[in-house]
Order: C-alpha cells, then sequence, then structure tokens
C-alpha cells in the first residue's frame, strides 16, 4: 500500500482554507471592535428604555387627544386640516384641459361590484327618474333614462381607482354632465353639485369644475351592456379624475348647490376633494 508522503497536501486542504481566512478575519475585526464597560452599557441601556416608554406614552396620549379633541364636521380638526391642505393642492393641480389616460377597449374590464350603501333597496328600472333640483331644494326636473340616452353619448376606456388600492381599466358609455347642465341656464355657473342615491343613504359632493369636466359622465353602460343593479343602474356618476367612493351608484337625486354638499365618505373622515 502506497502512504502519503507527510508534506504533501491533502484534497480537502483548499476547502478548508476560506474558512480558516475567514475566521481570522472575524478575529481581526473583534479585536478592532469599539467596546464599553458594563457601567456605559447599563447606562445606555436604562435611557433607550426610558425614550422608548416615553414615546409610546405620547403616542398614546396623542391618540387620545385626536380622538377626544377638537373636531370640525365631527372629523378631529388635526385630520381636516391635513385634507383641506392636500385639497389645496389638488385644486391647485386641476386643468379643464387635462384628460385622464385613456386605454383600448380590449384593454378594459368588468370591475368588482363594491359597495352596497345605498343600492339595498328594492328598485323599478322601468319608473325609476332622476330627481334635480336647484339651489335652495326646490325640484326643478324629474328625468328618466330616455332623456339621459337622447344626449350625445360619450364612450371612453380609462382606469377606475378605489381607495382600498386595487384599479381596474374599464370601457364607459353615457352622456357629459356638461351636456347635460346645458338643459339647465345659469346651473352650471353654481359652485357644487350634490348626488345621492334615491334613498339617500349614499351621499357625493362634488365642485363643480370637476363635474364640468370632459370625461365625467351620466354613465348607463359599461363594457358595452346597460348597467346592473350592483354597477349603479340604471345610472350612475363616472369620473376619473376621482376615486371610486365619489362614482355614485343608481343616482336618485342630483342638486345644483353653491354650499359643500354632503358627503358620505367625507363624514367617515376621508378626504372631501379626494382627487388623484
Amino acid at each position: 500500500m502506497t502512504e502519503t508522503p507527510p508534506d504533501a497536501a491533502r484534497p480537502d486542504d483548499a476547502d478548508r482554507q476560506p474558512d480558516a481566512d475567514r475566521a481570522a478575519r472575524l478575529r481581526a475585526q473583534a479585536l478592532d471592535a469599539p467596546t464599553i464597560s458594563e457601567a456605559e452599557y447599563r447606562t445606555k441601556s436604562r435611557r433607550a428604555l426610558l425614550v422608548g416608554a416615553g414615546s409610546t406614552i405620547a403616542a398614546l396620549f396623542g391618540w387620545r387627544w385626536l380622538r377626544t379633541g377638537p373636531t370640525d364636521d365631527g372629523i378631529p380638526t388635526l385630520l381636516r386640516k391635513n385634507h383641506e391642505a392636500a385639497e389645496s393642492v389638488w385644486r391647485s393641480l386641476f386643468n379643464p384641459d387635462a384628460t385622464a389616460p385613456t386605454f383600448p377597449v380590449s384593454a378594459s374590464a368588468m370591475p368588482r361590484a363594491n359597495g352596497g350603501v345605498g343600492l339595498r333597496s328594492p328598485i323599478d328600472l322601468d319608473a325609476w327618474a332622476m330627481r334635480v333640483l336647484g339651489p335652495d331644494g326646490e325640484e326643478i326636473d324629474r328625468v328618466g333614462r330616455d332623456a339621459i340616452k337622447a344626449l350625445p353619448k360619450v364612450e371612453m376606456t380609462t382606469e377606475l381607482k378605489c381607495i382600498e388600492g386595487w384599479s381596474q381599466v374599464v370601457h364607459w358609455g353615457g352622456a357629459r354632465f356638461s351636456d347635460f347642465a346645458a338643459r339647465y341656464p345659469g346651473m352650471a355657473e353654481r359652485a357644487y353639485v350634490g348626488l345621492a342615491t334615491p334613498d339617500a343613504e349614499y351621499t357625493v359632493g362634488m365642485d363643480m369644475a370637476s363635474m364640468l369636466h370632459p370625461q365625467t359622465l351620466l354613465c348607463y353602460e359599461m363594457q358595452g351592456a346597460p348597467l346592473t343593479i350592483p354597477h349603479g343602474a340604471p345610472l350612475r356618476l363616472v369620473t376619473p379624475l376621482k376615486y371610486g367612493v365619489k362614482h355614485l351608484k343608481r343616482i336618485g337625486f342630483l342638486r345644483f348647490m353653491d354650499a359643500r354638499p354632503q358627503d358620505f365618505w367625507a363624514e367617515r373622515g376621508y378626504d372631501w376633494y379626494i382627487g388623484h
């Protein structure tokens, strides 16, 4: 049997060398690493504990103050101020000639049916009519589907964005609100439009500039077919300048207003303007 000479390299020596080098580097780093005394360590630990406890207590008191402190229209004043700041930014960026991106119809699909507030009551689609109100709340018209469909039809494929974080490209069909508003001389000069479902359970407030935008529709078709009940039949609002919470389904009331209208989600802590 042939013996390996004592000074001959064994086959695994090359594999062991990187481990030995790494161990040597770690020892060198440990020797160069800064150290503190036990007394210093205890001082730093106590300080970190006190800072952490103080931050936690401050956060708890801040949250309690936020919930029980001054409110503006039922919303904590601080949150309302933040909303107002965001609104001022979006209003300054608004351009009536700028439009939301459009897409080919092939990129569109039926979105999820999200939200049922205002849609729970039975509805007779054949008997439906939208009540149109003036600034003082007086009824100035009742409009059925035929009157809406008599207006120039507009089709567009835009992105429906939800505040929950999802979005869907959808193909819409309907009449521009600006064409509808032209039926009522002087009403387009009002500052706002308030909309509500027939049972008034869901409300939406819109600034007039956004309502008169060319992509804001009184919509009666989705994906080339009439709206279904879950998606707001017989008529819904569509405005790609706003998140989906503003796209009121099953419009029952439409009111031209000078004062800011009620808005279901704004009264629950969301931004009233809610542009994107």
